[in-house]
């Protein structure tokens, strides 16, 4: 997936050797974002990605799982080219010829969640009932739902005392990550070991948990059906344009710019 040299023999018998210009990556969060917005504005979003798409890298990253996102990459017919899933605890990549590339992502990830964490975290929350598991989850994670904010909060800290990450999003959403782990890290590491260029990276979403991809310094879409809470996270980030335009339209709205403008900062500034 990295960008190779192209080859060529000039008149002289000289080999020429010229970069091929470097795809866009567009990394995307799914729920409310990339399958956001009405059927009309997910199908020209869908549309202008294929009509480009061996320009641009596809990224999934999702707080949904893996097969989750196998699942909705059949629906729609349009396969990722790498998966971050279960808010950036586990990663996947299409072409096998990558798996190599991502292992160490991989390793890190083992390597942030110890083994006793899954059973340490399972016998403290019995002690606050009024978070409930969530009944689908992977990764190396632990999430519950809430509807108590106090409760929630009460726990999140006692958590992070203990040495966990923990994400509150959508006023629901309760994520306990290793340290240091969530989408935005393991965006970067995944950009690093696929050789995939940062300036010409576009990242997408609408909730809290897509925060940390924002405050990575990468080019950033907020769609417009944002999370209030997000859009205060956000005031004064300067990388990141908050989008007038609901779900697909505001992600179909930025990459199209991003991209014909090569990912120069100028795009942003034209927004």
């Amino acid at each position: 997936m990295s960008s190779a040299p192209m080859s060529t023999v000039g008149a002289a018998g000289r080999v020429d050797v010229r970069p091929i210009r470097s795809r866009t990556v567009l990394a995307t969060d799914l729920d409310g974002t990339f399958v956001g917005g009405s059927e009309q504005q997910r199908a020209s979003l869908y549309a202008w990605i294929r009509e480009h798409r061996e320009q641009l890298v596809l990224m999934f990253v999702s707080g949904r799982g893996q097969e989750h996102m196998r699942e909705l990459a059949a629906q729609i017919d349009l396969q990722p080219d790498h998966c971050i899933g279960d808010v950036g605890t586990s990663v996947e990549s299409a072409d096998p010829a990558d798996h190599a590339l991502i292992a160490p992502v991989t390793q890190w990830l083992r390597d942030t969640w110890p083994a006793y964490a899954p059973l340490r975290i399972e016998e403290f929350m019995r002690r606050h009932p009024r978070l409930r598991p969530q009944e689908i989850t992977g990764g190396l994670r632990k999430s519950y739902l809430y509807e108590d904010e106090p409760a929630a909060l009460r726990a999140a800290g006692e958590l992070r005392a203990m040495g966990f990450d923990v994400l509150m999003s959508d006023g629901r959403y309760f994520d306990v990550l290793p340290r240091g782990v969530q989408k935005g890290p393991t965006l970067l590491r995944m950009l690093r070991a696929l050789r995939l260029p940062a300036h010409r990276t576009l990242v997408a979403g609408d909730t809290l948990n897509d925060l940390s991809m924002f405050r990575t310094g990468l080019n950033g879409v907020a769609v417009a059906n944002r999370e209030p809470a997000l859009e205060r996270a956000l005031r004064g980030c300067s990388n990141v344009y908050l989008s007038p335009l609901p779900g697909a339209a505001g992600v179909l709205d930025a990459v199209r710019r991003f991209h014909h403008q090569q990912g120069a900062q100028a795009w942003l500034r034209n927004s």
